[in-house]
């Protein structure tokens, strides 16, 4: 049966009826009025470098399913300017302080796509079960990609805790219809003040969107810096190196703590626009001046042609090439939990 939405305030509806309502929004430096853009790399790939890159490219083989070696401290009391990050999977973190607790782009899914039956399928099991998370009262959603916004997960959360769900710009109609309303929209440089000690603002990223055929780019795609409690916490999600990590160390300074991605980078003519590798997040921890960066996106869904565990040994590397020292730039395994207090670390 089909059923008619109506539509929203700045949508037009398409000529044609398969196509879904277009929504339009204020002109700026990354959006034409329909369709968002990234300043440093507004074109994009075309259709036939994305046809190309599909036909040659070679996977590395990985392991069908790897073990995980959880170790999560969840209910830890913190102090004041302690911060404890568990590592689920994929870009699933759970960030708790002494006040809140936040899940970055959530996915407990068996796959990253549409269907159940097709698509990347998960070679780990997310460090955390479901049912072992602690409250969760803030959702932040980088973009629409299904390795990133998984339907299912974020219903669950919205039964289970009821927590408020951040959003780029363009994902708040699309939540409403799934069952999750009233989240905060938020284009870039904007900010949501929850209270006193906290304010989310939504950077930047290079990327893109879209989770069908018709829909590219018709919603934003980004990342979060948190100023929570007096301390700044930088949320990188998806992206391409570019200006922007200067531009939020300008703006807010030098985050405490960064989530940067490393993984799905190969093969690198194609994929340089929109995911770091892992020498790229090494230059973004250092434009940030982070005081502290942990790697994400990796080893969970194989998106791309590196080998399951190439992040990890190219960060080190970069690391030594760069010369800086390893421990300012971590991974954790998945499901475990490290308390971080200012510039000092102990495992939790």
């Amino acid at each position: 049966m089909h059923r008619n939405h109506p539509r929203q305030p700045g949508q037009k509806r398409n000529a044609a009826p398969f196509l879904p309502p277009v929504t339009r929004f204020p002109p700026s430096d990354h959006c034409d009025g329909t369709r968002f853009f990234n300043p440093a790399h507004p074109r994009g790939h075309s259709f036939w470098s994305a046809l190309k890159m599909l036909l040659t490219l070679r996977y590395q083989p990985w392991p069908k399913h790897v073990e995980n070696t959880p170790a999560p401290d969840l209910h830890r009391p913190l102090g004041a300017d302690e911060v404890a990050v568990t590592f689920v999977n994929h870009s699933t973190v759970l960030i708790q302080t002494r006040q809140f607790n936040f899940l970055t782009d959530p996915v407990w899914s068996d796959r990253a796509s549409p269907f159940a039956w097709v698509g990347p399928r998960r070679h780990r099991s997310p460090g955390l079960p479901f049912d072992q998370l602690p409250r969760i009262d803030f959702v932040l959603l980088s973009h629409n990609h299904y390795d990133h916004l998984d339907l299912a997960t974020v219903r669950r959360l919205q039964e289970t805790f009821h927590p408020r769900f951040l959003v780029p710009l363009g994902n708040r109609t699309f939540l409403a219809a799934h069952g999750i309303p009233d989240a905060v929209e938020l284009d870039w440089w904007q900010s949501w003040e929850g209270s006193a000690d906290l304010k989310i603002t939504f950077a930047p990223a290079q990327h893109f969107a879209g989770r069908g055929l018709f829909d590219r780019n018709h919603s934003l795609w980004g990342s979060y810096v948190l100023a929570v409690g007096g301390r700044t916490l930088y949320f990188g999600a998806d992206t391409g190196y570019a200006a922007h990590f200067r531009a939020v160390r300008e703006r807010f300074g030098r985050p405490d703590l960064a989530l940067l991605p490393i993984g799905a980078y190969e093969p690198r003519w194609f994929m340089q626009p929109v995911h770091l590798n892992p020498a790229d997040a090494v230059q973004a921890h250092r434009d940030l001046g982070s005081a502290q960066s942990i790697g994400i996106h990796f080893g969970t869904f194989q998106l791309t042609g590196e080998a399951i565990d190439q992040p990890v040994k190219d960060l080190a590397t970069a690391l030594a090439a760069e010369k800086v020292p390893p421990a300012e730039f971590i991974t954790l395994g998945e499901g475990r939990t490290r308390v971080f207090q200012l510039h000092s670390v102990r495992l939790g």
